[in-house]
């Protein structure tokens, strides 16, 4: 099969897609996260979710990066499942020292799911900047990974004529612990609504592999290098924190009330707030009457 065939794509059908698969993910997993695999799994759902996603998009190409982790696993696995797999290509974009676990994971989901794949290696770009900057800190050769492997994917979008699928879940979003115009660059995001523990309930619903699923989540930027350990907390206790505070509006006091530790909500709130720049798009100086991002703002606004 070729995959570089070239399909048309609307910006209605891809808002479209955006949304079935955002609705697949968010339901499967439950609004809780106590939710059951019997649950996620409650017959018929996927094949009816699948089957509007058809109806409404037919079957269009998409694209992801595949890194081994649970999280492209994921959407992997709901693109496959939503679209077919022969609409699917995942690329794999290791950096030397990227672990050799971490591409055999990704080449667990491959197999699994039976989409294409590609490998690009990404060593030989990003070192053209970090070489030159022999005291370069790990956050900034991390960053240049990052966006190293999405300009690989926006090229590879053209040649392959799909949308880029974003990998990034909600609690990593709300922390900011994404790479601007890296990692958080994307055409949709089917994952992006769900926190940490809801992603790994859904994985396990759709029967990803438990050794993807319960291993330490990483960026693998490094040897031993872990989320957890980076951000300092784990994303269990997070993620309660954030439901509360996000979903249920609490204030920090009331978090505090509800038995969380005063200097972990005023972290986690700070983050939040610190990093809120990365959710939206940058901010324009209003100079006109009709201001992207300020009043002009939706498809009515096109005539449409």
């Amino acid at each position: 099969m070729n995959v570089f065939r070239r399909k048309k794509w609307s910006p209605y059908a891809a808002g479209a897609l955006a949304g079935i698969l955002l609705v697949l993910s968010v339901l499967a997993a439950g609004k809780y996260f106590g939710a059951s695999t019997t649950f996620v799994r409650a017959a018929g759902f996927a094949e009816q979710a699948v089957a509007d996603i058809r109806a409404q998009v037919g079957e269009k190409q998409v694209l992801l990066g595949l890194s081994g982790g649970i999280d492209s696993a994921l959407s992997c696995y709901l693109a496959a499942e939503a679209l077919g797999a022969e609409n699917v290509l995942a690329i794999r974009m290791p950096y030397k020292t990227s672990s050799q676990e971490s591409l055999d994971h990704a080449q667990l989901v491959i197999e699994a799911t039976g989409v294409q794949s590609m490998t690009i290696p990404i060593s030989e770009m990003a070192d053209g900047l970090i070489d030159k900057f022999p005291d370069m800190s790990s956050l900034r050769k991390g960053n240049i990974m990052a966006r190293c492997r999405m300009i690989t994917l926006f090229d590879q979008s053209v040649a392959f004529n799909g949308l880029v699928v974003g990998t990034g879940n909600k609690t990593e979003i709300l922390l900011g612990y994404t790479t601007l115009f890296g990692d958080s660059a994307c055409a949709f995001n089917p994952i992006g609504d769900l926190y940490k523990t809801q992603v790994r309930q859904l994985s396990r619903a759709l029967g990803i592999p438990e050794v993807i699923v319960s291993k330490a989540p990483t960026a693998d930027l490094w040897a031993g290098q872990t989320d957890e350990g980076e951000l300092g907390f784990t994303y269990e206790d997070v993620d309660k924190l954030l439901y509360l505070y996000i979903d249920e509006r609490y204030t920090p006091e009331e978090c505090v009330d509800a038995g969380f530790d005063r200097k972990f909500v005023e972290t986690v709130v700070a983050r939040v707030r610190r990093f809120h720049f990365k959710r939206v798009m940058p901010p324009i100086a209003k100079l006109s009457n009709r201001t992207v991002g300020y009043d002009f703002l939706y498809l009515r606004d096109w005539g449409t």
